[in-house]
Order: C-alpha cells, then structure tokens, then sequence
C-alpha cells in the first residue's frame, strides 16, 4: 500500500526552496523581522500583498512617487516658480531678467566673501607658523644656552 501525497516529506522530494514549503520560510522571515526591526517586518508583508514585485518595478514605482511628491499636484506640471528655482539651482537663467542680475550680484558678492575668507585663513595660518617656529627658537636657545652653562663650568642662564 503505497500512499501518494503532494508533500515535500513524504516523497524524499524537496521543494525548491529547500526542505521546507516556501510559505513556512516567507512567515518566519517576517516573524523574525517584526520582532529584531518592525519596519523590515512591514516591508516583507507590503512586498508580499504586492505579489512579490521585481526590483525595477519597485524603483520605477519609487520614482513616480517621488516626482508627485515634489509636485504639490500629482498629474500637474510644477508650477513657474518651481522651474525657476530648479534652474535658478542649476545655474541656469528662470527668463527674469531682474532675478537673473540680482542672482549674479549675490553669487559675485559671496564669492568675494568667500576669497576673503580664504585670504584671512591663509593669513592666519602663517601667523601661526610664525608663533611656532619663535617658540621653537625660543626653546633651542634656552636648551643651548642650558649645555653651555653646564660645558663651561656649570653655571646654567
């Protein structure tokens, strides 16, 4: 009497995913998530009702979601301002001749605050070298003068 049955134990057969039917692996794994990180837990059961999309699916869907997120309508182009912020960002010119100037005077001010800026480090930085090699000096001379105190009849300055 030999009894016929679809299951991976009975047979001496496994399944494809290993000894165990993939379903019993797919709830552990979320089991296990839920319980060290929730929001892994919640990723598996999302990409599980999802039918287990592929992964440029899933990009391609991330996308779309973040191009409605950044338009404040979903399905309207972005508004004037937001194109001319974008190229204004960009270095491009928005078609206003007045923002477009008073753009270029801020960027020519800040880059001429930002050499200032570099000037003064620059300067600063070879006051301080300045300091440590007097210092270095200072030390070397207290350290000679010290030895010749003591070669030459040990009296130290």
């Amino acid at each position: 009497m030999s009894i016929s049955s679809s299951s991976p134990w009975t047979g001496g057969k496994a399944c494809r995913s290993g000894p165990f039917p993939r379903r019993s692996l797919e709830i552990g794994a979320i089991v296990v998530s839920f319980v060290y990180w929730w929001p892994l837990g919640l990723a598996l059961v999302a990409w599980k009702v999802a039918d287990y999309p592929a992964l440029s699916e899933l990009r391609g869907l991330a996308q779309r979601a973040a191009a409605n997120w950044t338009n404040s309508d979903a399905g309207r182009p972005a508004s004037r301002f937001a194109r001319a912020f974008e190229a204004a960002g960009k270095g491009g010119v928005t078609g206003n001749w007045a923002f477009d100037e008073y753009r270029k005077a801020e960027l020519d001010r800040l880059d001429a605050q930002r050499r200032a800026l570099q000037e003064e480090s620059r300067a600063f930085a070879e006051f301080v070298e300045e300091l440590k090699r007097a210092k270095d000096r200072e030390q070397f001379d207290a350290f000679m003068a010290k030895r010749r105190g003591q070669d030459g009849g040990g009296t130290a300055v």
